[in-house]
């Protein structure tokens, strides 16, 4: 992680933190089949652990953390900070914020976004945009200007089942790699007392060029919320 990286999570924080004695904690924990992250397998298309926390202030403020295991790094680890403000306006509701990952022993691949989101209904599109040289790993140069845009729907079409599909393009900063896109389309049931379970087809285009990492699978994730 770079040092300026380190530093504007530093401040968010030490903004957050008078807000955090009256904040409300959430956890979650998951098992997954495989872990996808914008259409690319990230763990060798083997099962992962993941899991995180939350501290979400009433006045919309919040800071978090989320992990991984993962199949690309001898460590086997991803780890997530990040922290934003939520509001609404206009009838629709925002969500600004910085986000790192943080990729133990390969440093080369630690990457920090910038995010703004807007959610109207069951569709929120979002724009990830990268304020760091590296962009998880991807080729030498910089990646500094690297943008990803997600498009995202979800529906309850009965009781405690909901409908998810998005879709996602990643447009690189630098010529030496290739944009493609990512898809998912799968189902989600509550089943009470914080545990839900969700399948879904998760994949990428351009598999030519980025090979079997980008191919479609079906991914099981169970999942209980505290």
């Amino acid at each position: 992680m770079k040092f300026t990286t380190a530093k504007l999570l530093a401040v968010a924080a030490l903004a957050a933190a008078p807000m955090l004695a009256s904040a409300q904690l959430s956890a979650n924990v998951s098992v997954t089949t495989n872990y996808k992250f914008r259409g690319q397998d990230q763990g060798n298309n083997k099962p992962a652990l993941q899991g995180g926390f939350d501290y979400a202030h009433s006045s919309g403020f919040y800071v978090g953390n989320w992990n991984s295991s993962i199949g690309f790094t001898a460590s086997g680890l991803e780890s997530d900070l990040y922290a934003g403000y939520k509001f609404e306006a206009a009838g629709l509701g925002f969500d600004v914020g910085i986000l790192t990952y943080i990729y133990p022993t390969l440093s080369a691949a630690d990457t920090t976004e910038l995010y703004g989101a807007a959610t109207w209904g069951p569709i929120t599109a979002k724009y990830s945009h990268t304020i760091s040289d590296d962009y998880f790993g991807f080729g030498a140069g910089s990646n500094r200007g690297t943008g990803y845009w997600n498009l995202a729907f979800a529906q309850e079409v009965m009781k405690g089942l909901t409908l998810k599909a998005s879709y996602g393009y990643t447009n690189f900063d630098n010529p030496a790699n290739t944009n493609y896109a990512d898809y998912s389309l799968g189902l989600a049931y509550d089943l009470g007392n914080g545990f839900s379970v969700s399948g879904a087809a998760v994949g990428a285009n351009k598999r030519a060029t980025y090979g079997v990492v980008n191919k479609t699978r079906l991914i099981f994730t169970l999942t209980k919320a505290m």
